[in-house]
């Protein structure tokens, strides 16, 4: 049988924390209550508490997959201001 790797995504995932209560062997939560997965494979012994986390998610951001997530986080909007006072890339006159 081939790896496991359990995969997060992060822009579904709103920190419920069902699967870290779950799979707690190998889930661990962030301050704010998000998911943080190892990149590594999921041990055999635990694919089948691994299958129950995707399976109870309630935002279904857990995948069980061949190879490990290369997504991060979604990236943060930018907050610069312009000279005009106005926010980087959010213009609301027209040009």
């Amino acid at each position: 049988m081939s790896d496991r790797f359990l995969n997060v995504d992060p822009t579904r995932c709103v920190g419920h924390g069902l699967c870290a209560e779950i799979l707690p062997e190998a889930i661990a939560l962030d301050d704010w209550g998000f998911p943080i997965i190892a990149s590594t494979p999921l041990p055999r012994w635990l694919r089948r508490q691994g299958a129950r986390a995707r399976s109870v998610c309630p935002a279904l951001a857990l995948s069980l997959d061949g190879q490990p997530s290369r997504k991060g986080p979604p990236p943060a909007p930018s907050t610069r201001v312009g000279a005009g006072g106005e926010t980087a890339g959010a213009s609301s006159r027209p040009h």
